[in-house]
């Protein structure tokens, strides 16, 4: 974890030194924000409705939260009501040959950035990526595309949306509360009353108002074969593992793995969206398997090595308190 990260999200000592020296540099974030919010809300910047519903999966802090998670879920959902969702996403780290970009079955990670891959791959739904997502918007409703799934882009108050969620990482919540750069927010605590659904991923009590939504895995998958394993079987076959993680808090995925009764032998986190070389992974022995996250996996294809596995998750909830959510969001395609 990068220093600034230990500030924001635990009691470092630094905090003491470098909070007070990044507050003004937080005020006038602030300050540029806010302005940036009332220009739109006063038409002074022009918002733009597509004629197809939008809802917005985001977040108000910086680090990952667990929006891939849900988008998959609701492109599930959508699917099973014969509904035709697609996804716009900023493509993080990839550098495309065009934008707005459509992924193909040719598409890499160094083209779209990791979490378009992962989607397009585990859904096989259309995905764009591009900085104007407006014109990512049209691109899919070009595919036939029902609905528009925004894979982030909550501050994008260029793109009208109908519905918008945030996704709360119930265990580190907000960190110490302050913006960016003094803190981990892009938009203050007052964001989450004006969002239609807040989602608290895997936080071990849930605030009233909030749904709960916990990562559950079931398989893990070889990178180079393929091939998938029943949970149970491989902890029996492998008990003792290596692991990696580069998303916004990779101790959350080395916790699931003990959770699950492996043990770790070595683990090491990257910072997120990390662009993996085969040298990062030195020191790490053949012999054992070497675990990581799927969104690690699809940038780590290309060079892995037989005993390298990944472990997809599902969000799952309660049943009665996901279905009004659900009801709300297949109501705009009516």
């Amino acid at each position: 974890m990068r220093l600034i990260e230990k500030v924001w999200f635990q009691r470092h000592q630094a905090k003491w030194l470098l909070v007070p020296l990044l507050l003004p540099l937080t005020i006038l974030f602030g300050i540029l924000t806010a302005l940036r919010r009332t220009c739109y809300k006063l038409a002074i910047f022009k918002s733009y409705r597509v004629k197809k519903p939008v809802v917005v999966v985001g977040n108000i802090g910086i680090g990952g939260n667990g929006k891939t998670p849900f988008v998959l879920y609701l492109i599930e959902q959508c699917l099973k009501q014969g509904i035709k969702p697609g996804v716009i996403s900023r493509g993080y780290g990839g550098k495309a040959p065009h934008y707005p970009y459509l992924l193909d079955e040719k598409s890499t990670a160094v083209e779209a950035g990791d979490e378009p891959i992962l989607i397009y791959n585990r859904c096989a739904v259309p995905v764009v990526v591009g900085s104007d997502r407006i014109a990512s918007a049209k691109l899919l409703m070009k595919q036939g595309c029902d609905i528009i799934i925004a894979d982030d882009g909550l501050q994008h108050y260029r793109l009208v949306r109908d519905v918008e969620l945030i996704i709360v990482d119930g265990n580190r919540r907000f960190g110490n509360g302050f913006l960016l750069p003094a803190g981990p927010l892009r938009e203050g605590l007052w964001r989450l009353k004006s969002v239609n659904y807040v989602i608290n991923n895997s936080g071990l009590t849930i605030p009233k108002g909030e749904i709960a939504m916990t990562l559950v895995p079931k398989v893990i998958v070889n990178l180079l074969t393929n091939e998938q394993v029943p949970l149970d079987d491989f902890r029996q076959r492998y008990p003792t593992v290596n692991a990696i993680a580069g998303i916004g808090d990779p101790q959350r995925f080395f916790n699931t793995l003990i959770a699950q009764q492996f043990t770790l032998t070595k683990t090491q986190g990257f910072i997120d969206h990390q662009d993996y070389q085969l040298e990062d992974f030195n020191g790490y022995d053949e012999n054992m398997a070497l675990l990581m996250t799927e969104k690690d996996a699809v940038k780590c294809k290309r060079f892995a090595k037989n005993h390298w596995w990944y472990v997809p998750v599902d969000a799952h909830f309660d049943e009665q308190e996901i279905q009004p959510l659900l009801v709300n969001i297949m109501k705009l395609t009516k």
